[in-house]
Parts: structure tokens; C-alpha cells; sequence
């Protein structure tokens, strides 16, 4: 019953976007040689598919490294992605994230500590539909789809594919014209497995963010608070976060975690390495 609720929701939603945009699209730069884009601070855990008003051509490397206090056990998490714009504000992505796990001493905790894993193949889309100079705001609407893989001690030749997560997500994102950015990314995530030892799962993102960007800088100070809903839990981790610009086109990202209740992980820290090849900053 939830599935359906939410994806009628969902689907309202962005059907209500859509058909408010057409009227709402800002047409004063239809006649420039590039389409207005307004500057908006990308929260850096949950990072976005591509900028909001992405223009075709631009593209950007991201390695990120992760440690996560999960109890009774240590994760530390590497991912490689690469994001392009095909076109005009249209963002691709594809995404790998390696999962390592190590035993923090606790008695009789090695048997609760997962397999070591190439975690899934990660695809993404992410289309602006609305750039509004009058508001100074972007949305975009785009769709998640990971191949999760199994552990690599289980590996077999039948299958090396545990299940498929499918994420359709909404973006709105505001430049407040001060320094102060605020943003809000959220939708449902499917687990659907491809054998019935596993159970389907549900779980629902609400992702808010707020920074504060130093004027004629790509420096920001912020935090994200990171929320998920399922049927019978609420989870949130507050992500206090700052992005410093080493040259034009290199940015490190320094991100920590502190989960507002103990259920799933205790402290956790980030880093985000971002390459922008042939950018230029003004």
C-alpha cells in the first residue's frame, strides 16, 4: 500500500513541476549563446547528478573516501564517478563505490561484520527543468538505478548481481542572493531483489541542505541533514560540511557525520576529491 501511495505522490508531484515550469521558464536569455545557469552550493555526501542548469560539454571527476563507525564494525567506502552533460541541462553519471569492513575490537562482533564488496554499478540522469532568474531558483527532476552486486566472497558464475535499486529523486535548490544557498533533494528508493532469498525494500529521502558560499569564491561552509523514512523508522545524520577551492578546476570537499540516535552507526567522516577538467572560474 505505502509503494503506491508514494509513487502516486511522487509522480503528482513532478507532473505539478512540469506543467508549472512551461509557464514559469525564464526566456530573457532565449537569444544568448549560453543558457542561464545560476550558481547554486552542491551539498557534498549526497552530491548532485551534475550542476542545476548543467551546459553541455561540462564534466567533472569525483573520488571520494568515507569512514563509518557502524558499532560493532568499521566501514571504510572509496567511489570513482564520472558526470557529464550530454546536453544543455542534462547531467549523466556513473558511479562505482567499494566497501571494505574491519572488525573495531568489540567481542563476538566479526560474525555481525558484512563481506568486503564492490557495492554496485551506479547510473544516473538529472534533467533542470526549471531555471528562474526571477527566484533565483533551479529544479530538476532525475532517476537513480544501481545493479548491486553480491560479496565478493560469494561470487558465483550464476550471477554476480545481487538486485537492482531504482531512485527517482526531485531537486529545488535556491541562491539567496547573500552568500546563502539552501536546497532540498527527495524521493523513494526500491531494493528490488532477483532471488527470493532476499526481501524487497522501501525507504523514503528527504535530503536538506543549507551553506553559506564566500563572496567571489566556490568556498562554503554548510550542513546537509541527510533523512530517511521507512515503515517503521525515521533515521537522520547531520553532515556539517566546508568545500575549498584549490585551483580552477580542483575543489576537496571535508564532510563529518553525527547521527542524531545510535541505531545504525555512531561518527562518521567524508572527503570528496572534485575535478572539473578545462574549467574556468571567474
Amino acid at each position: 500500500m505505502i509503494y503506491n501511495k508514494s509513487i502516486a505522490i511522487v509522480v503528482a508531484i513532478l507532473l505539478l513541476c512540469l506543467i508549472n515550469s512551461v509557464s514559469a521558464q525564464e526566456t530573457d536569455h532565449a537569444h544568448s549563446e549560453k543558457p542561464l545557469k545560476i550558481e547554486h552550493a552542491e551539498p557534498l555526501f549526497i552530491d548532485l547528478i551534475r550542476d542545476l542548469g548543467a551546459r553541455k560539454g561540462e564534466n567533472e571527476w569525483n573520488v571520494g573516501l568515507g569512514m563509518f563507525d557502524r558499532l560493532n564494525y568499521d566501514k571504510y567506502e572509496a567511489l570513482v564517478e564520472y558526470e557529464w552533460a550530454v546536453r544543455d541541462r542534462l547531467g549523466l553519471e556513473i558511479e562505482v563505490p567499494v566497501s571494505i569492513y574491519t572488525s573495531n575490537g568489540l567481542e563476538n562482533a566479526n560474525g555481525m561484520r558484512p563481506s568486503n564488496r564492490v557495492e554496485s554499478i551506479k547510473k544516473a540522469f538529472q534533467w533542470t527543468f526549471l531555471v528562474s532568474e526571477k527566484m533565483n531558483t533551479s529544479m530538476a527532476i532525475g532517476g537513480i538505478n544501481e545493479f548491486v552486486f553480491i560479496p565478493l566472497d560469494s561470487i558465483s558464475s550464476s550471477s554476480i548481481f545481487q538486485g537492482d535499486i531504482i531512485n527517482p529523486f526531485l531537486i529545488s535548490a535556491t541562491n539567496w542572493r547573500n552568500g546563502f544557498h539552501s536546497l532540498i533533494y527527495t524521493g523513494p528508493r526500491w531494493f528490488i531483489p532477483f532471488n527470493n532469498e532476499l526481501e524487497k525494500e522501501f525507504e523514503y529521502e528527504i535530503n536538506t541542505n543549507f551553506h553559506y558560499m564566500i563572496p567571489n569564491t566556490r568556498n562554503f561552509i554548510g550542513v546537509e541533514f541527510n533523512k530517511i523514512v521507512t515503515t517503521d523508522d525515521f533515521a537522520m545524520v547531520i553532515k556539517p560540511q566546508m568545500r575549498v577551492s584549490i585551483s580552477n578546476n580542483l575543489l576537496v570537499g571535508i564532510v563529518g557525520g553525527i547521527p542524531i540516535n545510535r541505531e545504525r552507526e555512531r561518527l562518521s567522516s567524508f572527503i570528496r576529491l572534485i575535478y572539473e577538467p578545462g574549467h574556468k572560474h571567474k
